[in-house]
């Protein structure tokens, strides 16, 4: 299993470019970061740093979306990235969240969705692509390779990450709801007459290492009221009606709103409808050994890569800790001791 790493683009940029170093140097295979313009600073230029300060580690957005950047923009982003770079990018995507509520607008719809992965994906890897009813292409990219990634909950966009993606983003840490995810996209790429074994699949959830079992709850709990956020949408078009796990809905009766001056932020103060348990089956939580116990559940149904959310008061610990201990032992290395918890 991979372990990946996710930040957020606050400023100093040159802070996560650090982070995404020292990410490196403990092993993680992938460093990425929300794509949030009002919120956090641009990431692609962040990324072009990284990946000049590094030399393994492959870089993307969790996630962006077709409507706050032209598709044909994106794909030249990737594609020039990769010519500097050595094709160590990849794309997160999907309908789009606090980038375009932030502005005003409603999340793209599945189908918006399902032709910008085509269109990134053709033409970031040098192909033509059908756009707007006519054939693109980049004329000076060559030897490109940009896999597209989906972050999905409902039953329509889990279908579409099947039928099109090349790996699957789910944003929560449940080994059940990632079953039956899993299960949905694979099942779906089973009818569009896909490899279903293809598509990779990644597990994204806020992560954090130590004993006080209160205080990292009351860190991450943001991360219930942002999946929240989406489920919300979910219920507003199907209801309680099945079309997902009641695991991931129930939880939001109780909710009262969203502040996106606060979207992705520890102490999050809108959160309080989330309540410990859901904190503690969408997270990883506790010392090394909860961890390691969790992912390899989670390793077991399939995931690929579990990414870690780093937005908590303790940063440099988890990163650490994962470095030392974790990312060695799922490998299958001899980890250091454990030492005391911080």
């Amino acid at each position: 299993m991979d372990i990946g790493v996710v930040f957020q683009c606050d400023p100093p940029a040159r802070e996560v470019v650090r982070l995404a170093r020292q990410a490196e140097a403990a092993g993680f295979s992938h460093v990425w970061t929300f794509d949030s313009h009002l919120l956090w600073q641009e990431p692609f230029v962040i990324y072009s740093q990284i990946l000049a300060e590094t030399s393994r580690v492959m870089v993307g957005p969790m996630v962006t979306n077709p409507g706050t950047r032209d598709v044909t923009v994106t794909a030249s982003l990737f594609a020039t990235l990769n010519e500097m770079y050595g094709n160590r990018t990849v794309c997160g995507i999907g309908r789009g969240d606090s980038a375009l509520r932030t502005l005003g607008y409603q999340p793209t719809t599945i189908a918006e969705l399902r032709d910008s992965v085509n269109v990134i994906r053709d033409l970031a890897n040098g192909r033509a692509a059908t756009y707007r009813g006519a054939q693109v292409h980049f004329p000076w990219a060559a030897g490109g390779e940009l896999e597209v990634w989906v972050a999905a909950y409902g039953p329509r966009a889990l279908a579409l990450t099947g039928e099109v993606g090349d790996g699957y983003i789910l944003q929560l840490a449940d080994p059940d709801l990632a079953a039956w995810m899993i299960s949905t996209v694979r099942s779906a790429a089973e009818r569009a007459g896909r490899d279903p074994a293809a598509i990779k699949f990644c597990v994204a959830a806020p992560a954090y290492v130590g004993d006080d079992l209160a205080h990292q709850r009351d860190q991450t709990r943001w991360f219930g009221g942002m999946v929240g956020n989406h489920v919300a949408d979910i219920v507003a078009r199907y209801g309680a009606s099945g079309a997902v796990p009641p695991a991931l809905t129930d939880y939001i009766r109780g909710r009262q709103g969203y502040d996106y001056a606060e979207h992705g932020r520890a102490g999050n103060s809108h959160t309080d409808f989330v309540p410990d348990e859901i904190v503690d089956r969408f997270c990883v939580l506790g010392p090394v050994e909860a961890h390691l116990e969790k992912l390899r559940v989670l390793r077991e149904l399939g995931v690929d890569q579990f990414a870690v959310y780093l937005q908590h008061d303790n940063k440099e610990h988890t990163l650490a800790a994962y470095g030392e201990h974790i990312i060695p032992a799922l490998r299958g290395e001899t980890p250091k001791p454990t030492p005391a918890a911080a």
